[in-house]
Parts: structure tokens; sequence; C-alpha cells
């Protein structure tokens, strides 16, 4: 339930600190007191439309906060939840609006969206007026208040989940569908492509190699000639290995006499042998491999122009054709794959489809057989409401397909005179008997998937006398599982609930402004307020009087 309703610089009303108390609560005041500025600033609170001309006349800003006091298993916990909200004990919603237009939106101080304050504040308030009746104007709001009433709250989210099944596994089927078709109109490019490829066998890294290898062999040519004179100077005839290996071994062999002198010598001759053996070795292999067959530059000349004309047909690096290669078979490997893989979605969908049938035509049978049940208790409700002529009838029709909300059109019909043909309940019934028929549903649906605060905004305009007590007694009757709050002209309604606020206009100490102020009421100033509302400007003794009557049979 609403807890409390605390206004800061909203319109006419500079600072506001309301405490709501469980059962029917009325809001009374002369016309243009300010009983709307307290609906739409809790209106706000909610989630609603903001709007900068809500702010208070030279105040940069204004906020609305409405607490709420809430079971454990009430279903706004899992609202918050899916809107990654965890809140604990009261649930605060505020929303601040600011003069530029702009507002932000928390709850438990936690920033949300406006979005997400509207889908959390659709679960705590419902709000009701002549004009505004949106659960009688959209035929879905009926559907739900069929299922609501006949207990088939679990078949429609069956329903919904059946669905929701079924269209993926269409949707995953029309995609597979897609996919094969595509790929079989490639099959012929991708067969010959990957013959093309299997063919040429790429590696990666392999055109690099061969471009080297190329680069070498051309060059061979132009060096080969340098190579082998220096070979020749090294250990051909022009070599000093001879003349340095016998100058090596003379000197050996008088080692023993002058060592001291001779050593040293022997070893640089050493090092300088093995350094020529080592260049001789180098070069012999450098002419080897300068020593190529012509038909081997050919061979990679072609193995390149043909890797190279591959990767420009494909449209990718050299490097990248033998992953491309694996791509293509892994795709025709797709097709068989795929035609498997559509044959089991096809099967899916079949199947889902039998059982969203099942679960929708579950639902169905449950509609009709509520349906009549859901007229009979409205209809016990009008007579006294002043509309004991009107026929209250739910029509139940088959939709062409079905949906997520099931197989079925529901749409209230009325006839509100005797012989007068029934139509669609918006078409049909005034401002004022709308409200009535939204009363007489609630009364009926009040404990089966009602919010925890009824919002009614003058529904009792345009009637009085018996009509008012009995809109009376049904909100009070409503509040009995519910909490009500009430606008009301009507002394008869007033009179009948458990807490009374009254709301005027005055103006600030010392100031011109003009201000809303609220003010609860019991005992002697109560009823001096049910006598004004009976008398109008001047309270007389027969209204007292008469005030004093209704509160006695209210209580």
């Amino acid at each position: 339930m609403l807890a409390q309703l605390t206004i800061r610089d909203i319109v006419l009303i500079d600072r506001l600190d309301l405490k709501f108390e469980p059962g029917m609560t009325v809001l009374t005041g002369e016309t243009g007191a300010g009983k709307s500025i307290l609906l739409d600033s809790l209106t706000l609170a909610l989630g609603g439309r903001g709007d900068g001309g809500l702010v208070r006349h030279n105040e940069k800003q204004g906020q609305v906060t409405a607490v709420f006091d809430l079971p454990p298993g009430h279903p706004v916990w899992g609202v918050a939840h899916d809107l990654g909200l965890e809140p604990e004990g009261a649930l605060i919603l505020r929303r601040v609006q600011s003069a530029d237009g702009r507002t932000r939106c928390y709850v438990n101080d936690a920033p949300v969206s406006a979005q997400a304050l509207r889908d959390i504040g659709a679960t705590l308030v419902e709000i009701h007026g002549q004009y505004d009746n949106r659960a009688l104007v959209d035929p879905a709001a009926h559907r739900s208040l069929l299922d609501a009433f006949g207990g088939l709250t679990e078949d429609a989210e069956a329903t919904r989940a059946a669905h929701a099944a079924y269209r993926r596994a269409v949707s995953d089927c029309d995609a597979q569908k897609a996919a094969s078709a595509k790929a079989a109109a490639e099959a012929d490019y991708l067969r010959h492509a990957c013959e093309e490829l299997e063919a040429l066998a790429p590696e990666p890294g392999e055109e690099a190699s061969l471009a080297e290898r190329r680069t070498v062999m051309q060059q061979s040519g132009k060096v080969a000639g340098d190579l082998r004179d220096a070979f020749d100077s090294v250990a051909g005839d022009g070599s000093p290995l001879t003349t340095l290996s016998s100058a090596m071994r003379r000197l050996e062999r008088r080692a023993s006499q002058a060592p001291n002198l001779i050593d040293p010598g022997i070893k640089a001759l050493d090092a300088v042998l093995l350094a020529l053996d080592g260049a001789a070795a180098a070069l012999e292999q450098a002419l080897r491999d300068a020593d190529f067959d012509p038909r081997e530059l050919e061979q990679v000349e072609e193995r390149l122009f043909g890797l190279r004309a591959a990767a420009r047909k494909f449209q990718v690096d050299p490097d990248a054709l033998s992953a491309l290669a694996a791509k293509f078979e892994d795709e025709l490997g797709d097709l068989d794959a795929g035609e498997a893989r559509l044959a089991g979605l096809e099967a899916d969908v079949i199947r889902l489809k039998q059982s969203y049938d099942a679960v929708a035509a579950r639902l169905s049978a449950g509609r009709h057989a509520t349906a009549a049940t859901l007229d009979t208790a409205v209809e016990a409700e009008l007579g006294p409401l002043k509309l004991d002529k009107a026929r209250f009838h739910t029509q139940v029709e088959p939709l062409p397909e079905g949906g997520p909300d099931g197989i079925d059109r529901v749409e209230f019909w009325v006839s509100t005179n005797p012989g007068s043909r029934p139509g669609p309940l918006t078409k049909v019934a005034s401002g004022g008997e709308l409200a009535r028929f939204m009363l007489a549903l609630k009364v009926v649906l009040a404990d089966r998937g009602s919010a925890p605060t009824l919002v009614f905004d003058e529904i009792d305009t345009g009637v009085g006398g018996a009509v008012a007590d009995a809109i009376g007694q049904r909100l009070a009757r409503l509040a009995e599982r519910v909490q009500v709050l009430t606008v009301t002209h009507a002394p008869q309604v007033a009179a009948r609930s458990a807490g009374h606020l009254k709301i005027s206009k005055g103006g600030l100490q010392g100031d011109d402004k003009v201000v809303t102020r609220v003010a609860p009421l019991e005992g002697e100033a109560r009823h001096e307020e049910i006598a004004r509302m009976l008398a109008g400007a001047t309270v007389t003794e027969e209204a007292r009087a008469a005030a004093r009557r209704l509160l006695q049979v209210a209580g």
C-alpha cells in the first residue's frame, strides 16, 4: 500500500507530507483547490510523463517521493529484480522534475529510467477516473481481467512461454532455410574452389620462401664468377695453403731446439691454416648453391605465379590460402549437415506448434467457461449503481491466428437500455457509465490480481443520492481488500471512508503566493466538511444534521 507521499515545489504545492493508512481515504475540497495536482504528483512519482510546467513558479526543480509498504511476495519485487534492483524493506519511488523539462528517476535512491519507474509503478497503483479508464478502453486489458477473474493467469503465462518457444523455433528454422539455400546456390562454386585449392595445396609462409629462393637464383649468376675467383685464391693453384703448410712443418721440426722462439709462430700458422680451410669450405658451399638447375627457377616462378594468382582470385593474402581452403571444405561439409539440421528444426517447429495449440486451447476453454460467471458477477453490482437496465457481456471470439496471449479476442460488450443493440463497452457507455462499470469490475476482481492501491478520481461525478451512496458502499467494500484513495464531491462517498483529507488553497504568511494545503479531518472537522459538501457555500443546521445521519449510517 501507499504509506507516504512527499511533494516539494510542484505547481501550487510548496511542501507537503502525507501519510496514508489501509482502507479507504477520501480527498475532498472546493473545485480548483488542488486535488488534481495531488494526483498529478502521484502520477509523476509512478513514472508518468514529466513536464517542466509542473515545477512551482520561480523554483529550479520540484520532486515527489512515494513510499510503499509491501508484502515479501508482491509481484513488484520480481519486476525490480528483472531491472537489476534488489530493494529491501520499503519501496521508495522518487522523481525529480527540473523546470527545464528534464527529469531524474530513483528507486530506493538507485537511478533508473523513466520506463523502469513506469514498469514498477504499474504494479503498485491503478488510477481510474471518468476520462481515464484505460483498462476498459484496451481490449487486451479485457483479456487480462477475464484471466485474473478465472484464475487463468498460470495458463496465460504457459501460453506466452509456449508461443515464444514456437516463434524462436520458427525463426531458427527460417534462418537455417536461408543458410541452406545460400549454401546450395554456392555449392558448385565451393566444389570448384575446393578442388582448385586442393590441387594447389598452399602452405603458410610458402610464398615468402619461394620469393626468397627465386631472388637467390636470379642473383647467383652475377656473383658465381667472383665466388670462383675467391675459391681459387684460397684453395686453387694460387692458394698459399701448400707454402704455409710446408713452412709450418719445417718449424715443427725445429721446435725442440728453440721452443720459446718457434711455438708462437706455429700456433699462428695453425690458426691461419684453419681459417683458410673454413673460408674454402664456405666458398665451396656458396658455389654449390649458386650452381642451380635453370628448370628449378622455372618451377619456382610457376609456383609463385600459381599462389599469387589464386590469392588475387579469392581476394586474400597468399598465406591465407590454406585457411581459406579449410573454410571452403567446412562449408561444403555444412551443406549435408545443414540438411540434417533443417530437418530437426522443422520437426521442432511442428512439435512446439502442437504444444502451443494444446495450452492455448486449454486457456481458451477456461476463458469461455469463465466469461458467463464474470458477466453474472458484474451484473449483480450494476443495479445499485443506477445501471440496473444494463447488460454486461464478455465477448470471446477466435483470432485468425494465435499469438502470445492465446487464440482469443476478448472484449466487454454492454447494452445500457432495454432493447438496445449491444456493442463494445467503450463505444456504448458514457464517461460516467464507464467509471461505474470499472468500479463494478474492480469490486468483482479486487482480490484477483489488482494493484495494492486503487485511486478513483471523481467517478461519482453527475450522480447523487442513492447512486452516490451505492458507489460509496462499493468503494468501502473494495477497501476491505485493497487500499482505496478517492477524490470525490459526493458526501455519501466521503461518509463511507476510514480516512479523510481536505484539500484547500491559501496564502503563505507574509506572501501573496497561493499554495495548496492538505489537512487530515477527524471528528467534528470531518462532520463539518461533509455538511459543507451537502450544503454548498453556506452550511446550515439542516446540512449538519444530514451529515450526522450519513456518518451514522456509514459507521
